[in-house]
């Protein structure tokens, strides 16, 4: 496996929305009605790695196209310390559980806890014969053709889109949004492909440069709070995985807390900014990172980084509301990743040992 597949993941992505998320969405409206979408009061999401980020990033989502109260929990958490008593009627509780694969371990437990305890579970998959699949109590099947080994990026927008169009129909189906409102939230989900195609376009390009800038350093940070939480989270990883550069994801506020006194004075820092409740806060992060030394790039709409201030930026593209925003706003990941390993002579999951050609799976 060479980095260039991390050009080829993200290149599919837009076509990837065109094609799938009509398809994807019939899928979620003819769940069966023993799901009860319309008695969900309260959803818990669940994944491992990149599941567990994409969780995260859904969660405004879900409270504000869905109106539910939404966790997202990491799976061993879920299965090892979470207190059911605790926990609203399992009738109505749904337990979202996510795996690309559906072969993740601690993630069909949390499915099979879950069934156990009376609950109900829809699987979020690519495997349609995984084991996940067989112990849910729904499946909403996230396939993607000529798939290929890499890091996940395809899989990756697969989930978050299963997870937004799932919100879009428990806000329906619980009369938080009527059926205008809500095939016009399904029309801006895939309308978005063309904002995808235009800023891939954009930061292959823009990335390299990027690299080429930073490839001395020995670790990066990506910012970001809210929805950009799970985005900074699932950036980092794509750093990690791909080139073996140690990445930290990290919440705006608690790098202001924590990570701002490490060293190298000038570590790379990603911001991210998208528009929305926390994109003043981003913006006043990155002028204290600039301060303090460290070479920031901000991540933000293209017609907001004039006078940015920064090191320097990358602009996407298109409207989106914040709620969305993690489809376009992890799209630096792939290509900067990429190129990181290029330049270091790594291939991904080698932890950068020359010797290795894989890395270990858990």
């Amino acid at each position: 496996m060479r980095p260039e597949v991390m050009l080829r993941q993200v290149s599919r992505l837009a076509d990837d929305l065109r094609a799938h998320t009509g398809s994807f969405d019939e899928q979620v409206r003819a769940l069966p009605g023993t799901v009860g979408l319309a008695d969900i009061e309260s959803v818990v999401v669940v994944g491992d790695g990149d599941s567990d980020h994409a969780a995260r990033a859904v969660e405004m989502a879900f409270r504000s196209v869905a109106g539910v109260d939404c966790r997202p929990v990491s799976a061993l958490p879920f299965t090892h310390y979470r207190q059911p008593s605790a926990l609203p009627p399992p009738a109505r509780v749904l337990t979202i559980a996510v795996s690309a694969s559906g072969r993740t371990p601690l993630v069909i437990r949390a499915a099979e806890q879950t069934r156990a305890a009376g609950g109900v579970t829809v699987a979020l998959t690519g495997g349609a014969r995984s084991p996940l699949a067989r112990t849910a109590d729904a499946t909403v099947l996230l396939a993607l053709p000529d798939q290929e080994p890499s890091p996940g990026v395809r899989t990756y927008q697969a989930s978050l889109l299963g997870a937004l169009l799932l919100a879009t129909a428990l806000g329906q189906a619980r009369g938080h949004l009527d059926r205008t409102d809500a095939d016009a939230v399904r029309g801006e989900l895939g309308a978005l492909a063309d904002a995808v195609e235009a800023t891939v376009d954009d930061l292959v390009v823009r990335t390299r440069r990027i690299a080429d800038r930073i490839a001395d350093a020995p670790a990066l940070a990506v910012l970001g709070s809210g929805p950009s939480h799970g985005t900074a989270l699932y950036s980092a990883a794509k750093v990690i995985e791909t080139s073996a550069v140690l990445a930290i994801g990290q919440d705006l506020e608690e790098w202001c807390h924590v990570e701002r006194f490490a060293g190298p004075a000038d570590l790379p820092t990603f911001v991210l900014a998208p528009p929305g409740r926390c994109s003043d806060h981003a913006r006043g992060v990155a002028r204290r990172a600039t301060e303090l030394g460290r070479r920031v790039v901000t991540v933000a709409p293209v017609d907001r980084l004039d006078g940015s201030g920064t090191w320097a930026a990358l602009p996407v593209h298109g409207q989106v509301r914040e709620e969305f925003s993690p489809l376009l706003y992890h799209l630096f990941a792939a290509p900067l990743a990429c190129h990181l390993a290029q330049l270091l002579d790594r291939i991904p999951f080698a932890a950068g040992r020359p010797d290795t050609t894989r890395g270990t799976a858990f």
